[in-house]
């Protein structure tokens, strides 16, 4: 298994410098495989849909669409890859922010009975 930092799967999905798209090109369509998929932290894919939506100008639809595409190539390995997935949903519906419905998703995950929260938008998760 081979971990893959932020950078690298954003060049990826952006396409936007020829030299590292190509090279994480390689790097996910040839070199990883289901025997030696790409491992993506929680972390790497939070950092990912950040940059996607701050820098790239993305709306939450095509962030989400982006994620869902990760969470289905079968050479990568999505940490948690189930609560990722309800915190793309959420992103995806408009019923929340990734990293709020992410927190939340980790909690229920983890036996939270509750996540407590100032944050008057995460509390409709």
């Amino acid at each position: 298994m081979i971990g893959l930092d932020t950078n690298v799967l954003v060049r990826y999905l952006a396409q936007d410098d020829a030299t590292q798209s190509a090279h994480a090109t390689r790097i996910i369509e040839r070199q990883l495989t289901e025997r030696n998929p790409g491992f993506i932290s929680l972390v790497t894919i939070a950092e990912t849909v950040r940059v996607l939506a701050r820098l790239y100008g993305l709306s939450n639809r095509e962030v989400a669409a982006a994620v869902e595409r990760i969470l289905q190539a079968e050479t990568l390995l999505v940490q948690n890859e189930q609560q990722a997935f309800t915190a793309m949903i959420a992103l995806k519906t408009g019923t929340g922010s990734f990293s709020d419905a992410l927190i939340c998703a980790l909690g229920d995950w983890a036996g939270c009975t509750a996540t407590l929260t100032f944050d008057e938008k995460a509390k409709r998760l």
